[in-house]
């Protein structure tokens, strides 16, 4: 079985249409959640499920379009729009149930603490049957001072999703800043890792499973700057230099001691998931090399960044399939892993 791990909601003009009109109405017409044609998602629905069959993809864990996201502004609107995003997530589910499963959007908002989303969590698992979240790092977008994901302003977040025992996908959304979303996505998946990977985060979750988007953003290709940063940092330690940034001195805080990591930085890669969305074979050598075949998986977010064609093999970017298979080194067994088990372990509420 192949699972694609990282892919998106196809949906309609419709939906985003009632996203416009929920952002510029000033709050005046956002009482009911997004009206969209069951057939006109239907039709989305197989569109996307004509994309997987012709690059052999059995099934797709599908959540909202990142960047359309509402994490700045009013939190009704991002509470709407979040709830109708699920819920259009679980209609494709019921069109395909064999090809599609849920992760949800969650209305978190800049400035606000964050369990205001527990109730769509609570809601998209258990009344919807979602199998995970996806989970912005910079709700602020670049705009605002959001705390790194080793602060402990989402330690309650953490605890919420071992409880129910889904992962969260880092993934983040839109950009305000000087930078496109793209680009924002690849600084923040790095600042995620390198955050997480200062801080005693997975000492006090290590039941914690977060799966970082699009490779690990910039940390396999610097990945030597990175483990030399570690060994310096120990260095800094022992000599009684606080080399901790204020989140990480806010969350030693709170745990009583300070966060040295002992461990060596690609041992704390580990503790991370990641996925496959690179759209390169030289990427995917290098990911798999640095974090390990064990630890990554298949994931193409096809439709999306990858749809332009190659202009040398004439294929779309997001066809990752064959890019992976043709990777001389990788054994039978480590093939399987990406493709299914890793993903299989990742989301245990998965059930095929």
């Amino acid at each position: 079985m192949i699972i694609d791990a990282h892919a998106h909601l196809v949906a309609p003009p419709t939906l985003y249409a009632y996203r416009s009109n929920l952002i510029v109405s000033g709050g005046q017409h956002g009482a009911a959640l997004a009206n969209v044609s069951e057939d006109d998602l239907k039709k989305s629905a197989d569109s996307n499920v004509k994309l997987m069959d012709e690059v052999g993809t059995d099934i797709q864990f599908i959540s909202p379009r990142p960047f359309m996201q509402i994490h700045r502004g009013r939190l009704n609107d991002s509470k709407l729009w979040a709830r109708s995003n699920n819920e259009q997530i679980a209609k494709t589910v019921k069109f395909h149930p064999k090809r599609f499963r849920g992760v949800a959007g969650i209305p978190q908002l800049s400035g606000l603490p964050i369990d205001i989303v527990f109730d769509e969590i609570d809601y998209a698992v258990n009344e919807l049957g979602f199998i995970g979240i996806l989970l912005n790092p910079d709700p602020g977008e670049g705009i605002d001072q959001t705390p790194t994901l080793a602060d402990p302003y989402w330690f309650p977040l953490y605890e919420k999703l071992i409880k129910l025992k889904i992962p969260g996908h880092i993934h983040s959304a839109g950009c305000c800043g000087r930078e496109t979303y793209d680009e924002h996505f690849v600084t923040e998946e790095s600042l995620a890792i390198t955050s997480l990977a200062r801080s005693d985060v997975f000492d006090r979750y290590p039941e914690l499973n977060l799966l970082v988007s699009h490779g690990g953003g910039s940390i396999p290709y610097q990945v030597g700057r990175w483990r030399s940063n570690r060994e310096m940092h120990k260095g800094r330690s022992e000599s009684g230099f606080d080399f901790r940034g204020a989140s990480e001195k806010k969350s030693a805080a709170v745990v009583g001691k300070a966060p040295v990591r002992s461990e060596t930085f690609d041992k704390t890669l580990q503790r991370f998931w990641f996925d496959t969305c690179l759209h390169n074979k030289k990427s995917l050598e290098l990911l798999f090399d640095v974090v390990g075949t064990d630890r990554c998986v298949f994931g193409t977010e096809r439709p999306g960044s990858g749809s332009g064609k190659d202009p040398v093999t004439g294929k779309a970017y997001d066809d990752i399939k064959p890019t992976i298979e043709s990777i001389e080194w990788l054994t039978d067994e480590q093939k399987k892993g990406i493709f299914e088990k890793n993903a299989q372990r990742l989301f245990p509420r998965f059930k095929a």
